[in-house]
């Protein structure tokens, strides 16, 4: 009987260990390192009169757009770009079509951390829009002062990044370069956008770039973003800084349709001496979507995009 326990007994023994083992087998991270969030919108607008007293005429519009933001983050390493694309147009009886938006703004920033919070950051970006704009509210029939890549703005710098939650984000480059692109003929000539002769087809300048996005959760269906950017030449007037802000208000109505509130101010020396002002308010189609988790603790925080 004594011979028949003993190894009964080391059989049970060595179960118990190899289900010790497997209970100790490392855990296997599976947080994605690419997060891809978006949002696409579709927004429609139309008026109609018939022996309408008050008047108006019969018009048509619509605007569509893409904002796509897409991050990897692993370890140390922290890279995020952001696609933003919008274009739209309005029909009115009587005076044609004109555009009412157009923009193309691609941006990509690579972070190495070395502090909590803190990056070690480069990266690149480019706005222009995708057609042409006229002077008298984009009649054709009017003189022609932009088109695709005239203006174009490309920026390429180094510097820091600060990112607590994906609600903040502040870059600071005090080493960036701004190369701006005017490719259309018709418009290379001295001061446009600051050409030093007629015929340059660009403008190099070398300065200090600060840009940041703060996200607001208002309500559970009502969200802003907030984009602001500076940018001083050190070669030319230093003094001239080129200011930047964009608000978009989001009110969310279900899944699929929301009203969206956009607000542009922009001052540049080279363009204007002016501020510019740009709004617009749009009720459609919008999908947004979320590919996986963010590796961030804070994913909570970016109420700005529910499903």
């Amino acid at each position: 009987m004594r011979k028949i326990l003993i190894p009964v007994f080391l059989l049970i023994a060595g179960l118990a260990s190899a289900q010790e083992t497997k209970s100790e087998a490392p855990v296997v991270d599976s947080t994605k390192a690419w997060s891809i969030e978006g949002q696409n919108t579709l927004m429609l607008n139309q008026a109609a009169f018939s022996n309408w007293v008050g008047g108006g005429a019969n018009n048509v519009g619509w605007l569509a757009g893409v904002n796509y933001n897409l991050t990897y983050e692993k370890g140390k390493d922290l890279w995020e770009n952001v696609i933003i694309l919008g274009y739209g147009q309005n029909n009115t009886k009587g005076i044609g079509t004109r555009k009412t938006q157009d923009i193309i703004n691609l941006s990509s920033n690579y972070g190495r951390e070395f502090a909590k919070h803190w990056y070690i950051s480069g990266g690149a970006s480019l706005q222009t829009q995708f057609a042409a704009g006229y002077e008298d509210g984009n009649n054709p029939d009017a003189a022609k002062i932009s088109n695709f890549m005239a203006p174009g703005y490309l920026s390429m710098g180094v510097g820091v990044t600060y990112r607590p939650n994906d609600n903040f984000t502040m870059t600071l480059r005090p080493a960036n370069a701004r190369w701006t692109f005017v490719l259309d003929k018709d418009l290379q000539y001295a001061g446009n956008y600051g050409l030093k002769n007629d015929g340059d087809s660009s403008l190099f300048q070398f300065g200090f770039l600060g840009t940041a996005i703060y996200k607001v959760k208002i309500m559970d269906n009502i969200s802003l973003i907030n984009t602001g950017s500076v940018f001083s030449n050190y070669l030319d007037h230093p003094e001239r800084l080129v200011l930047s802000y964009s608000g978009v208000l989001n009110m969310k109505i279900n899944k699929f349709i929301s009203t969206n509130v956009t607000l542009d101010l922009l001052y540049d020396h080279n363009q204007i001496q002016k501020t510019q002002l740009k709004q617009t308010l749009g009720v459609g189609f919008a999908y947004n979507f979320d590919n996986g988790k963010k590796r961030s603790e804070n994913k909570d925080n970016q109420s700005w995009l529910n499903k």
